[in-house]
């Protein structure tokens, strides 16, 4: 992904001044009079695309179900999400602008590269993986916030901006239909200079995750059938699989790797992320400037790894050792500076608070497996053995043993733990308890640290946040809020 890390910014043109010439254009004008012309600006414009997706910060997945606590002093708006005492000003909730901002971006590559003249081939590869990235961010706002504007175009003005939410039906087919377009347009991989760009695999395997969740919990829907294809798909392409040893996913070595299908990567010390301090032992000096103790692992999740899960002690930080001196870390000790971290997506090699260079996975090649697992069970009313190979592999290189004479509502609880265990802390959780209905049962059965969260149905979806109500009055707000 060596290109498209020099390219992840804006483009120059948004940002460069030039004192000595009195003449200059407008910078609208100069955007649309000099920019988009040939291949090397596409390409630009499409880094910024890549950009956009920003650093994923787990903290609305963990904190809003059954996987972390949030330290309890500092921002009140943590302990606030986590107990659902929730309003629209909560200033956690905000992956609103982010999408759009990436979205209006996408929009601008497929409208302006047509008329750039460049090889047509490597143009039309250029608008699928806009087209794949605007997929992306609608999948994740519908996800959160159900209804919301539906936006095709660049916004090149300030004319129209107000928009009203279009039904779901109509985000997910416009989702559906990119990601159709993207897996017949792109390639199955890249060469070494590009790794980290959509792939053909990567589009089937998030359209495998849309028919999974519009398939909820519907017996007998289409959908399930149709999310078992498409994953079956990502596995008979040939270009995924497993590491044999799980923490190998994570490794800096394996970015772009075999397991990686979709993700977002960095450069330790030099464009990182801060997951690893953020989510990590507060004020221990293992991590640079001090772990800053975000929120702390649940007994609910850590209890569920057996002691044979090889899973377990690559996700959590159960102690350190600091000068020569040991700390061991618990999930029930109030102390904040002995609880048990999430060290999964932790580069240890990092020396800059936020330089961390380990990739945030977007999709990895086990939670298509998992899909394909759960998928062919409901179509089929129960396991097949193509489900129960897809599902063991996962446990297998966990170190767990293959599961076998399932009937149809355990093989479904069976792939629901494995994932919880596999995709911990890779914001999965939230999305598969509000898909399966799950998320008020799991969120009231975890009430450690006197949680008592008032949540209720109406949670499923996320407040829109104040600010952007505020700045579009057609928005109409979430019930229940």
């Amino acid at each position: 992904m060596k290109n498209i890390r020099l390219l992840l910014t804006i483009p120059a043109f948004l940002a460069f001044g030039c004192e000595s010439q009195l003449d200059l254009s407008p910078v609208t004008n100069l955007t649309n009079a000099t920019y988009y012309k040939n291949a090397d600006d596409a390409r630009a414009a499409l880094g910024a695309c890549y950009n956009a997706i920003g650093n994923l910060d787990p903290n609305i997945d963990i904190t809003t179900t059954d996987d972390a606590i949030p330290f309890l002093t500092g921002d009140a708006n943590r302990p606030l999400l986590w107990r659902y005492n929730l309003t629209p000003a909560n200033s956690l909730i905000g992956a609103y602008v982010p999408a759009y901002r990436g979205i209006n971006r996408s929009n601008t590559v497929i409208d302006r590269l047509p008329g750039i003249a460049m090889d047509e081939a490597l143009k039309k590869r250029y608008v699928a993986e806009a087209k794949f990235l605007r997929a992306l961010h609608y999948f994740n706002l519908v996800r959160y916030y159900g209804d919301v504007p539906l936006v095709t175009a660049e916004t090149a003005s300030l004319d129209g901006l107000e928009i009203a939410r279009s039904p779901v039906a109509d985000v997910y087919a416009l989702i559906e239909a990119d990601l159709k377009e993207a897996e017949s347009v792109l390639p199955k991989s890249y060469s070494a200079a590009e790794t980290g760009r959509a792939t053909q695999g990567a589009a089937k395997g998030i359209l495998a995750k849309v028919y999974l969740t519009r398939a909820g919990t519907t017996p007998g829907s289409p959908y399930w059938a149709q999310a078992a294809a498409k994953a079956k798909e990502v596995v008979d392409l040939g270009v995924y699989d497993l590491y044999a040893n799980f923490a190998d996913a994570f490794a800096l070595s394996a970015r772009g790797g075999r397991e990686n299908i979709f993700e977002v990567q960095y450069i330790t010390d030099v464009r990182g992320h801060g997951i690893g301090r953020n989510f990590g032992v507060r004020q221990a000096l293992i991590y640079p400037s001090g772990g800053a103790g975000i929120a702390r692992v649940s007994a609910s999740l850590f209890n569920a790894y057996t002691a044979a899960d090889k899973r377990k002690a690559v996700t959590f930080l159960t102690s350190y050792v600091y000068n020569n001196v040991t700390t061991n870390l618990s999930v029930t000790d109030p102390d904040p500076t002995k609880a048990v971290s999430f060290q999964k997506l932790w580069d240890k090699t990092a020396k800059t608070s936020g330089g961390e260079g380990t990739s945030i996975p977007i999709l990895r090649f086990a939670d298509v497996l998992l899909m394909q697992a759960e998928a062919l069970n409901e179509a089929n009313n129960g396991p097949t053995p193509e489900a129960y190979a897809a599902l063991n592999r996962v446990r297998t290189r966990a170190g767990l043993t293959p599961l076998a004479g399932l009937s149809a509502a355990q093989f479904r609880e069976a792939v629901w733990l494995e994932r919880r265990l596999e995709l911990a802390c890779e914001n999965s959780r939230r999305f598969d308890l509000v898909r399966t209905n799950r998320l008020v049962e799991a969120v009231k059965a975890e009430n450690s640290f006197n949680r008592n969260a008032t949540i209720q149905p109406f949670h499923n979806l996320l407040p829109i946040p104040q600010t952007d109500m505020d700045a579009n009055p057609k928005l109409v707000q979430n019930p229940g809020y």
